[in-house]
């Protein structure tokens, strides 16, 4: 399973993403984003797109190995997390 830390850079970036443009609020976080707590609001029915487990096994299984996948959306966390510590 995807280890996430929950530190909400994807859910506060993906207004940056056109295809998810429409889970966007002003301010280009997703509106199911709590703020307060950073945890999503709708995470047992989140859209397949935010669950890195199912993505992998509906679009990337045949592709490369789970293990690939994973390195490749811990890559992208940490440069999300980078932008905002530097």
């Amino acid at each position: 399973m995807f280890k996430c830390d929950c530190c909400g850079q994807c859910c506060k970036n993906v207004g940056k993403i056109k295809l998810l443009e429409r889970l966007a609020d002003e301010s280009g976080a997703c509106k199911f984003l709590d703020t307060e707590k950073n945890l999503c609001r709708i995470y047992k029915s989140r859209p397949l797109f935010c669950n890195v487990d199912a993505m992998y096994e509906v679009f990337f299984e045949d592709k490369m190995t789970r293990e690939e996948f994973y390195n490749l959306n811990y890559d992208v966390c940490e440069k999300l997390r980078q932008r905002i510590y530097n």
